[in-house]
């Protein structure tokens, strides 16, 4: 099952971020995907095969 997701959309991980909150939003597409959590604003560049495996779901689409 191939997970859609965009520039701008917000995820859902299946950890939640130290912080508190479990929502990210994603700022850069490519080999490599980087997310910023929307709590504290930390960012991190992982692979996008890693992303996908941690992704749990799409909470919202950007327009």
């Amino acid at each position: 099952m191939e997970q859609t997701f965009n520039l701008n959309d917000i995820v859902e991980m299946k950890k939640q971020h130290p912080c508190g909150t479990n929502r990210w939003r994603i700022i850069r597409l490519g080999m490599d995907i980087r997310i910023k959590c929307e709590g504290c604003g930390h960012s991190v560049m992982i692979p996008r095969r890693e992303f996908t495996k941690k992704m749990k779901r799409v909470l919202e689409r950007a327009e």
